[in-house]
């Protein structure tokens, strides 16, 4: 999908993009779903099913369980923790176009990070299994940070080691309204990706700026942003 006319903020290149992990780039939600099924049984709660998972697991760990488990949740948290590590590393699923994507991004010289709801040391670890840490300057999984997405923390952390202040130079791609929300409340571009309906129900308050169907529609919009830009230099010239 192309922007008309590339109007602002899409009629230059951004200096950075920021990047969702699940759903975004990569999935793992079966072994999520799993995990927190695993953290369930234990409590004698209900399983839930697939889509629900997705309906409920925006928010990260240390703030959803809480809210599931109560004052028991540390208990929860170790579980799922159990399952997931022992699991995850197997289901990690790379979405159609995200290498190609990150890879092109990263050789026009955009400078990439990732800001996730997903614990820190599981997301580093995804990242290094497909080869792809040394395309990003920062992987910010939950608990890295003071608090986790959507408050503006794990951004402004995200982006130190690139120096550049937040502002609508720089993308924020997510495929859920906490993505889009911590967008806005950084000044940031704010684009919603996939094609799952499971994106919550905070998008009336925080809207994309523009929605693309997947990895290959943000490789072509870049490349089409690139291009306009080569021309005009040719044209001036």
């Amino acid at each position: 999908m192309s922007i008309d006319k590339l109007a602002p903020p899409f009629d230059r290149l951004p200096r950075a993009i920021l990047f969702d992990w699940d759903n975004t780039l990569i999935s793992n939600w079966r072994c999520v779903h799993a995990s927190v099924n695993a953290a369930l049984r234990a409590f004698g709660k209900t399983e839930w099913t697939l889509e629900e998972s997705y309906g409920r697991i925006r928010k990260s760990l240390r703030d959803s369980f809480p809210e599931i488990f109560g004052e028991e949740w540390p208990r929860a948290r170790d579980i799922f923790y159990a399952h997931f590590e022992e699991n995850h590393l197997t289901h990690t699923d790379v979405l159609d176009g995200a290498e190609e994507m990150l890879r092109t991004l990263h050789g026009l010289g955009i400078r990439l990070g990732v800001v996730s709801n997903k614990t820190g040391r599981f997301l580093r670890a995804e990242a290094a299994m497909l080869g792809w840490a040394p395309l990003f300057d920062a992987l910010v999984g939950a608990t890295d940070a003071v608090a986790d997405k959507p408050d503006p923390a794990p951004v402004h952390l995200a982006l130190k080691p690139t120096g550049f202040e937040p502002g609508p130079d720089i993308w924020f791609v997510g495929d859920a309204d906490v993505d889009m929300e911590i967008a806005h409340r950084t000044g940031l571009t704010p684009v919603l990706v996939g094609d799952t309906p499971h994106v919550g129900d905070g998008l009336d308050r925080f809207p994309p700026a523009v929605s693309l169907v997947g990895c290959a529609a943000i490789s072509s919009l870049v490349r089409e942003i690139a291009a306009t830009i080569s021309t005009d230099i040719r044209t001036v010239g």
